[in-house]
């Protein structure tokens, strides 16, 4: 008997709109916490937020639908979606 497992899915984000100060990259790192998606985020120098996200392909895009609307205090505008290569085993905030 074969076990197959779900494919890792491993994205990119860039998060546009009013989404600095407002507790974003915390509230993005206990939600993938809690989907058991690994990853990044960080602030950019532009006032969007970037990020990486992996995990199973179900939690990755409920994420992806997470971070369309952020944290209650966020108003994101619009989210660019690309593929990423990394490998990650933890979710963290850089910087």
């Amino acid at each position: 008997m074969t076990i197959q497992t779900m494919p890792n899915k491993t994205l990119h984000l860039v998060i546009h709109g009013r989404v600095q100060g407002v507790y974003f990259r915390d509230s993005m790192r206990r939600e993938a916490q809690r989907l058991g998606v690994a990853g990044w985020v960080r602030n950019c120098i532009d006032g969007s937020v970037e990020a990486a996200v992996q995990g199973e392909s179900a939690d990755v895009d409920a994420i992806v639908r997470w971070a369309h609307r952020g944290p209650e205090h966020a108003h994101v505008e619009r989210v660019e979606i690309g593929q990423d290569d990394g490998s990650y085993t933890s979710f963290e905030v850089i910087g």
